[in-house]
């Protein structure tokens, strides 16, 4: 429908802004030439969902970043003995936070110290 003007108005087709992420665990410390471990599709709004096996708590998980998905990162376990090995793992995000366009990735020496920063953390539990 045109508004007094006469030109077209955009209406938004929900009230939610777009939450819509796809999430890769890659093996190296490049992207565009590692190899694809594990990925996973994550929308959290209107409702979580996607195929993460956990998509509530993921969504959950980024909600408390704030959109500063450095804030995924803990402190490593303390109690988690890592070998001191390069062999890099890298993770990344990649999509919609919330209406704001999300590129994100976070390189780890192996995995081991990536899943000991990652401990606990529901988004790259997949």
């Amino acid at each position: 429908m045109a508004g007094a003007t006469g030109i077209a108005e955009a209406r938004p087709s929900t009230l939610y802004a777009p939450s819509a992420m796809v999430f890769t665990i890659t093996q190296g410390g490049q992207v565009s030439t590692g190899t694809v471990l594990r990925a996973s599709v994550l929308s959290c709004a209107p409702t979580a969902q996607g195929t993460h096996p956990s998509p509530e708590a993921a969504c959950a998980a980024l909600a408390t970043t704030g959109g500063e998905f450095n804030r995924l990162l803990a402190a490593p376990d303390p109690d988690r003995a890592c070998p001191m090995h390069y062999d890099p793992v890298t993770v990344t995000a990649d999509g919609t936070w919330r209406g704001s366009r999300v590129a994100w990735k976070h390189t780890f020496s192996n995995a081991c110290a990536m899943s000991a920063t990652l401990n606990g953390n529901a988004v790259y539990a997949f």
